[in-house]
């Protein structure tokens, strides 16, 4: 049996849909079915389910508002939250599949690309719950993959694709800053190596999925309206100040997801076949 933890969101509906295709069944819950934040009740609802893979995909993500109205929350959600699933995870012998993000990382990296073992210095609140959920099921947990992702994008939810495309609408140029790199992930390659590691049944541990190439956000933009008449103009992120300091490079190093046979396609072609699925 196959559990998922915010079955409605961005990535649990990519999931959904994946497995759905594959013919696995699958039990969704979001906050109204199984509040993660409540130990008590995860712990009864996993039991009784005795799930023997649990893809957790609930999380607090609004980066900005987790330095400060959003902090008590973001903690309750990716810490507490994932401290419980980890321990019901634990309780029945399930596998755990937790998302992580490259905010783990502080970006001030000079050369190469962040490898899954390097030293980890989250810049922002949301890095930090996000790091702490992945020491505590590598504390509870032995049987758990830790992927961590990036630049998320894909058909289901708020995104920065959906960002561009709305503005698009309304404005004949945009400004997007382009002192900030990092990998675009289509929802659809996340969810896809999510399922890749549990039917392979590759080596538990960290592994980092995004999709191939690397590109600043202006860039990414820039690819986004290509078919458009909007003029897209590159920025310093000084224009746009933010609540959450953002790392500045956080290119992260695929070489061992490669090793395990799994295909990556481009950010660029994955943005294609996002944009034609629709």
């Amino acid at each position: 049996m196959i559990l998922l933890t915010g079955g409605n969101g961005q990535l649990g509906t990519e999931l959904r849909h994946l497995l759905d295709e594959q013919g696995l069944e699958y039990v969704s819950t979001d906050a109204g079915e199984m509040d993660i934040t409540d130990a008590s009740q995860t712990m009864a609802f996993i039991k009784e389910l005795t799930p023997d893979i649990i893809y957790h995909c609930a999380a607090y993500t609004a980066v900005d508002k987790a330095e400060g109205e959003g902090k008590e929350l973001d903690e309750k959600i990716n810490v507490d939250g994932t401290r419980n699933v980890a321990e019901a995870a634990k309780e029945v012998g399930a596998t755990l599949i937790y998302i992580s993000t490259d905010y783990v990382f502080d970006g001030t990296k000079k050369e190469g690309v962040y490898k899954t073992d390097d030293q980890t210095n989250p810049l922002n609140e949301y890095g930090r719950t996000k790091l702490l959920g992945e020491q505590i099921v590598q504390e509870i947990m032995e049987n758990f993959y830790i992927i961590r992702t990036s630049w998320v994008f894909g058909q289901y939810g708020h995104n920065f694709v959906f960002t561009m495309q709305k503005l698009a609408e309304t404005r004949n140029e945009l400004t997007v800053v382009n002192d900030q790199f990092g990998r675009p992930t289509w929802t659809r390659t996340l969810a896809e190596f999510m399922t890749f590691v549990v039917k392979e049944k590759v080596a538990y541990g960290v592994y980092h999925l995004s999709n191939e190439n690397s590109c600043s956000w202006y860039e990414f933009a820039k690819e986004i309206l290509k078919d458009t008449e909007v003029n897209v103009l590159p920025v310093d992120s000084s224009r746009f100040p933010q609540k959450a300091k953002r790392p500045q490079y956080s290119v992260m190093d695929l070489s061992k997801t490669e090793a395990l046979g799994f295909e990556i396609p481009t950010w660029e072609e994955a943005l294609e076949r996002m944009l034609s699925s629709k």
